[in-house]
């Protein structure tokens, strides 16, 4: 692929640094003069003046802010029902601008390349944006560019997501969240690769081979960069598009996308780790397009065993085998309170799992599918000391909460014991080993490392 030029620089850090201290300059004071000055916070308010300065900001805080709004223990509910709020679809860049950043990855005869290439943006994002254009050979196109200085803009952001966890850590000891900064600091610095991007896509093809109801962009690679992504244009209506018809589709639409989720991760270990609406498309037949694999999760075969072992402890209530799978997965010092508190959540996210009949997946309170269940949890913990989230399981409980947000919105009504369970049923980690580290070497994507 050819390769653009920009950089991290120290001016760009300076310059975001900047941008988004109007945004997160009162946090710190607010919520430490609540705690250590008796200072009442008008949470809700602050949350609401919070949600409209990010609103203002392209790139990852924004992007963090979603993330940290599907992550039940990471933020008050207050915080996270303003910040479910911000969308996707910001304002995109003008055409002056694209001409720009195209030339810059592409070269100064880049519309030469293209038959057609339109001015107007057809998804802007909180990274990037997305143009329409037509091949030479009548290919419909979809190219994602890069908004500029984004890697100074993520590790400025980076740096402001640590100020505010740990502030959050010292208000409330539920959670330790160095890990989940780690955690999302590693996925921002990959998303913004989108020559990483592009194996991404080849890997999620060839793991899907198989799955005729599930459909993958394809990379054009003459006209990708790392910054520029340029793939075929996959046509497809919204899925919310479909909230209002027959059950029978919805119920088809919910099982070809527990089918393009599941089936990577308890075949190969990897995981789409980015649960939002714009990331699917459904396809005239209902099969689903699965789109965007900047946020890819590769997890250890070890811990896509944990996954097995306590869905298999919930279902014997075997409580040393929900232990090993808590150990498995890198939960330390846990006592036997604790562990009651994390099976109340494990509980809540295989319910649907270990029932066999026809079921919803559940339902939402306050918009956010969890946060109930999660906010007991969360007290119990912070009577009992406090917890630290392994960093694997950051985006695999993120994922399970935003599928499972999906079927809601679908009111999907299947067997979900069933269908987990076609996948599982001969189910070995040294088997899985052997898949992934064969897959991914083919389309050079790094093995995992535990606990990174």
């Amino acid at each position: 692929m050819p390769q653009g030029t920009e950089e991290n620089s120290l001016g760009g850090r300076v310059r975001r640094y900047a941008r988004v201290s109007t945004a997160m300059g009162g946090l710190a004071a607010r919520l430490a003069g609540q705690r250590y000055l008796g200072l009442k916070l008008e949470r809700e308010e602050h949350a609401v003046a919070l949600k409209e300065a990010l609103g203002g900001l392209k790139g990852p805080l924004m992007k963090v802010a979603q993330m940290l709004a599907t992550i039940p223990e990471a933020l008050p509910p207050e915080y996270v029902g303003e910040l479910q709020q911000l969308q996707a679809n910001a304002p995109p860049m003008g055409w002056p601008f694209v001409k720009r950043r195209m030339a810059a990855e592409l070269g100064r005869d880049w519309q030469s390349r293209f038959a057609e290439f339109e001015h107007k943006a057809a998804a802007a994002a909180s990274l990037g944006q997305v143009h329409r254009a037509v091949g030479h050979d009548g290919a419909v196109l979809a190219c994602k560019l890069q908004y500029p200085d984004m890697m100074s803009a993520v590790e400025a952001d980076l740096n402001q997501l640590k100020m505010i966890l740990g502030i959050f850590e010292r208000y409330d000891k539920a959670v330790q969240t160095k890990q989940i900064h780690a955690e999302i600091a590693a996925r921002l610095h990959e998303e913004l690769d989108y020559a990483l991007e592009a194996r991404h896509s080849a890997l999620y093809t060839a793991m899907l081979a198989d799955e005729p109801n599930v459909h993958v962009p394809v990379v054009v690679p003459e006209l990708s960069t790392r910054r520029l992504l340029t793939t075929n244009w996959l046509e497809g209506e919204p899925i919310l598009s479909f909230v209002e018809g027959h059950a029978d589709q919805r119920n088809q639409v919910a099982m070809n996308m527990f089918r393009a989720w599941y089936v990577p991760l308890y075949y190969y270990g990897v995981i789409h780790g980015d649960p939002h609406m714009g990331n699917y498309t459904v396809r005239p037949d209902l099969a689903v397009n699965l789109l965007d694999f900047g946020c890819v999760r590769v997890f250890p075969p070890s811990f896509v065993g944990g996954v097995i072992d306590l869905y298999h402890a919930l279902e014997r209530d075997d409580v040393d085998l929900a232990v090993h799978a808590y150990e498995t997965w890198g939960f330390r010092g846990l006592s036997t309170e604790m562990i009651e508190a994390l099976s109340v959540w494990a509980h809540f996210l295989y319910a649907p799992l270990l029932e066999d009949r026809v079921r919803p997946i559940g339902h939402a309170n306050h918009g956010v599918y969890g946060r109930e269940t999660a906010a007991k949890v969360h007290g119990e913990l912070r009577r009992l000391g406090g917890v630290e989230v392994p960093r694997e399981f950051v985006f695999m409980d993120r994922a399970a909460l935003g599928l499972g947000s999906v079927f809601i919105h679908l009111n999907a009504e299947i067997n979900w014991h069933r269908l987990f369970n076609e996948l599982i049923h001969d189910f070995d980690v040294k088997a899985l080993a052997r898949r992934q580290k064969k897959m991914l070497a083919v389309h050079d994507v790094p093995l995992p490392v535990a606990g990174k």
